[in-house]
């Protein structure tokens, strides 16, 4: 194996272990709720997770941005740069976890108000999201940490912080609820310490093993460096907004057509989201190393990563497309024993298998161009790509019903992966 694949998989595989470990942090806390003897504390906790993914979600620029920065700065050597790259992802973290503390019961109120969460619940809701909401500068912390490991090549660190995230939640949310009895503020505060934990192991590590210098504040206030920063993550930021416009429109639209719906298109996703994550552990590949091609100003090793990138891209589509075709239906077993679930599911397969062929090329080119900090192209692929979502969904809908709905993604998906394809050639305009 040459050494670009050896760096591909040193950083793709722990990436993947670390995406799949993640989501237990959630579902841990709806198992522990689950126990307690009453469905409005599942309701609530995932009421909670709900309100915290959206939330969460609008600050991915942290963790992308982060990346591709950070990338450059290693590729040219330039340490002084990769210590400013850090600095200013946090204190734009904490400055953000500030707003959204001192915002938190306005952010909670509306929340409730778009999710239309009854009373009963909502008072386990507001209890739970109270406490948690505290851990947003760790969280928001670890998302800047997870970016400047990448872009220094370094993803066990991050993987090991998943972990101990994950090991950290489940010991002290099970001996709060079940030993002492604190039941839903027993899973909040468990999930708050593990956050806290993780994050104070994940800063640790950045500087026991990188060393990473405090700059002065005429370095972090910088203008050009500042304008760079901020219209890379504020491009980022714009595509997250269209990246949950689609989200939430797919399952506005499922949950409109009925409970069996909205059920078979919610385990349905469930595929693209296992597909996703080994995607996305090649596309953080993709940011790592051709952001350090681009910021070495090695045009060759650059072209040469892409074009590893996309043979492996390939592997993934021809092994998840054998495994849906062969094994869909008995994936769709083991998510659901609903009969008239996995009966209607078998009409619309035929897009899940799909899903590998056409939506590959958007994972891999979107890590290609945050690791070259060509995010204004990102921006704008995903807006012509949520055009397209859009104004299929507008035309195909009142003809075909739910198939309409999955044209509309598929092709959207598509789109992405286009879109980027046709802007290839900005990759070295990147600075």
């Amino acid at each position: 194996m040459n050494k670009i694949n050896r760096e591909i998989l040193s950083i793709a595989v722990p990436s993947i272990i670390t995406n799949i470990t993640t989501p237990l942090l959630a579902l841990m806390d709806v198992v522990i709720v689950g126990h307690m003897g009453s469905a409005a504390y599942i309701a609530a906790i995932a009421v909670g997770g709900t309100i915290f993914n959206m939330l969460y979600w609008l600050f991915a620029f942290l963790r992308m941005g982060t990346s591709g920065l950070t990338a450059q700065a290693h590729g040219a050597a330039d340490k002084d740069s990769c210590d400013l790259v850090l600095a200013r992802g946090l204190l734009v973290a904490f400055a953000a976890s500030i707003i959204m503390l001192i915002c938190r019961n306005l952010i909670l109120s509306f929340a409730n108000g778009i999710l239309e969460v009854k009373s009963d619940i909502g008072i386990i809701v507001h209890e739970y999201f109270s406490i948690l909401i505290w851990g947003a500068p760790a969280y928001l912390g670890t998302f800047v940490l997870t970016g400047w490991f990448l872009g220094l090549k370094n993803a066990k660190a991050p993987m090991w912080v998943s972990f101990i995230i994950n090991l950290s939640n489940i010991a002290i949310s099970l001996f709060l609820v079940f030993v002492l009895g604190m039941k839903v503020k027993g899973v909040a505060f468990g999930t708050l310490s593990a956050q806290w934990i993780g994050f104070i192991i994940g800063i640790s590590i950045a500087f026991l093993k990188y060393r990473p210098k405090f700059p002065s504040i005429d370095s972090l206030i910088r203008t050009a460096e500042l304008k760079r920063f901020f219209s890379v993550n504020v491009d980022i930021l714009f595509r997250t907004l269209c990246l949950i416009a689609v989200t939430v429109w797919f399952t506005r639209v499922g949950s409109t057509q009925g409970t069996v719906i909205l059920a078979v298109n919610t385990l349905l996703m469930q595929f693209f989201i296992l597909f996703s994550y080994f995607m996305d552990g090649f596309a953080f590949a993709g940011e790592s190393l051709c952001g350090n091609s681009i910021g070495k100003r090695d045009i060759a090793e650059l072209n040469h990563t892409i074009k590893a990138l996309f043979r492996w891209s390939i592997i993934m589509v021809i092994v998840f497309t054998v495994l849906y075709a062969a094994g869909g239906e008995w994936i769709m077993t083991l998510l659901s024993d609903d009969k008239d679930v996995i009966l209607s599911s078998k009409e619309f397969f035929a897009w899940v298998i799909a899903i590998p062929a056409v939506g590959f090329a958007a994972f891999t080119w979107d890590g290609i161009f945050i690791g070259a900090t060509r995010t204004r192209e990102m921006l704008i692929s995903i807006a012509i790509a949520t055009i397209v979502y859009f104004a299929l969904y507008s035309a195909l809908f009142k003809m075909f019903g739910n198939h309409g709905l999955w044209i509309a993604f598929l092709a959207y998906l598509f789109s992405r992966g286009l879109m980027l394809t046709l802007l290839r050639h900005k990759l070295v305009k990147a600075k």
